[in-house]
């Protein structure tokens, strides 16, 4: 690893700790030359997962996003943030262990779907209504019934 003063690619590992929840690993360096400190961290690579638009278009997948829809349909709701965390944190997990490069925006919305539907039901028929647009109240209502 190259010292950020001086440079020199010659360093020694001075300490080591798994950080981001064993996800990472920071390490203090020591420059042999200069011998100035300096941190690096170690993260794992992973492949970059596409997510198919239902107009055809592709983005890469942003666990943000999930977040952000489940927190809007959580809101006002006795939902913990940790309990979002960890619904966010399994359909991320689910979509890597795919070992897909691709994925529908709606594969991604039905695996948020039933996690919420264990969460919260009210967080559940809230981002049913948006994610499955329903176009009008019978529609709307067919889905509560099929629910119950």
């Amino acid at each position: 690893m190259k010292c950020i003063y001086c440079g020199n690619a010659e360093s020694k590992v001075v300490d080591s700790r798994s950080t981001d929840e064993g996800n990472s690993i920071r390490r203090r360096r020591e420059c042999l030359q200069c011998g100035k400190r300096f941190t690096t961290y170690e993260v794992i690579e992973s492949t970059p997962v596409l997510v198919v638009k239902q107009d055809g278009t592709r983005q890469q997948f942003d666990a943000h996003k999930i977040k952000s829809g489940v927190i809007k349909a959580c809101e006002k709701r006795p939902v913990a943030i940790r309990d979002i965390e960890a619904l966010v944190a399994s359909v991320e997990k689910q979509i890597y262990n795919s070992l897909e490069q691709e994925i529908s925006s709606k594969k991604i919305g039905e695996l948020v779907m039933e996690g919420l539907k264990e969460l919260d039901q009210i967080a559940y028929v809230r981002f049913a209504s948006v994610y499955r647009d329903f176009r009008d109240v019978t529609s709307f209502i067919e889905f509560i019934n099929a629910f119950k």
